[in-house]
């Protein structure tokens, strides 16, 4: 739609009636009312036929004119513009309410998962000016139900070759907005360190990654605490794939300390396309690799000691099955720095986004 100075905000195929000339009329799209911290609906809905009694109640609204739509079918109403858009937008996972409420489509997740958006699809789209789509952040966890994304027209009707290029955006790939189920239901965890494994000190590690994989619904078929030795970690490693573990995480020795052998462990035991080391924090000497397609994971210290981590943004993308690597873990590098806030609110911070 062609868009020129002031009539930007021209609705097409309309002409302007003022109010008390509107007796009869049919209000072409809902009139909101907003009433501070009471309400905020609608006073008139769409289809209305203006009464006599009406008059100064829109006039209180701020409505001393209203449109009479008069379009043909070059262009869509933005109800039926909502609709298209609910139709397109949802990929797999994902599902509309299919009502429209003053132009206005609802998403949500069709099961627990991870929630992702094709970022560069969504910039495309909302380019296009006169129709919009808000989402969470990708890569964001949530459960069935939860809202996910909104979208609507901007302005009361719109171009249908413009609805038709919103289409084609929309209809690209597997969609643009996503819900991926938990695919990883086992877990094995080795816990590494002489002092742990002799009794010197009590283990924080093994209940930390106990309590943060039961979040997810995971069940632990393996648990061993071994000394620093770099075959005994190896063939602990391997117990655990052998006994069902669909991921299997190493906590401790991870550093350069002589003593932190546990990333020695983890390459004896067959592990391969090792990324060690990330640019986020807590996390930087995280390690992610695997053996076959199962991931082994090096937790540093800071996984004990700190309730947010590198590894609750890596831990639910490996969980859906996606392969990470070096360009994944670089990527993290932006909103990879927690704050360490006085109260944690993860995932509702900055932290991972």
């Amino acid at each position: 739609m062609k868009q020129d100075s002031d009539d930007i905000f021209v609705t097409p195929g309309s002409r302007l009636v003022p109010v008390d000339e509107a007796l009869g009329l049919v209000i072409p799209h809902d009139i909101t009312e907003i009433v501070k911290d009471k309400k905020k609906g609608a006073a008139f809905k769409k289809g209305h036929i203006i009464q006599p009694e009406d008059v100064e109640k829109l006039k209180d609204l701020g409505k001393f004119h209203i449109y009479c739509l008069d379009f043909g079918p070059e262009f869509v109403h933005e109800n039926e513009a909502g609709l298209m858009i609910a139709r397109s937008a949802c990929g797999p996972g994902v599902e509309c309410d299919n009502k429209v409420s003053e132009g206005k489509v609802v998403f949500r997740a069709a099961s627990d998962g991870l929630f992702r958006v094709d970022r560069e699809m969504l910039l495309e789209f909302n380019l296009l000016g006169e129709v919009m789509l808000s989402t969470r952040h990708t890569n964001s966890m949530v459960t069935k139900g939860d809202q996910v994304a909104a979208g609507r027209a901007i302005p009361l009707v719109v171009s249908r070759k413009l609805m038709e290029r919103a289409e084609a955006i929309l209809q690209k790939a597997e969609g643009l907005l996503r819900v991926t189920k938990w695919q990883l239901y086992n877990a094995g965890i080795v816990v590494t360190g002489r002092e742990v494994y002799e009794g010197r000190i009590k283990d924080r590690f093994g209940p930390a990654m106990k309590e943060k994989l039961a979040s997810f619904g995971m069940e632990i078929c393996s648990f061993e605490q071994v000394t620093d030795d770099v075959q005994l970690i190896s063939d602990a490693i391997a117990r655990a794939i052998s006994r069902g573990a669909e991921l299997v995480i190493c906590t401790g020795g991870m550093s350069v300390d002589p003593d932190d052998v546990t990333r020695k462990g983890i390459r004896l035991a067959g592990a391969q396309d090792i990324t060690y080391g990330t640019p986020v924090l807590p996390g930087a000497m995280f390690l992610v690799s695997y053996i076959n397609d199962v991931p082994v994971l090096g937790i540093p210290a800071c996984g004990m000691y700190f309730k947010t981590t590198v590894l609750d943004l890596v831990l639910p993308r490996l969980l859906t099955g996606e392969r990470i690597g070096r360009a994944e873990i670089a990527a993290m590098g932006h909103g990879g720095l927690c704050l360490s806030c006085r109260k944690c609110r993860y995932p509702v911070c900055p932290f991972g986004k």
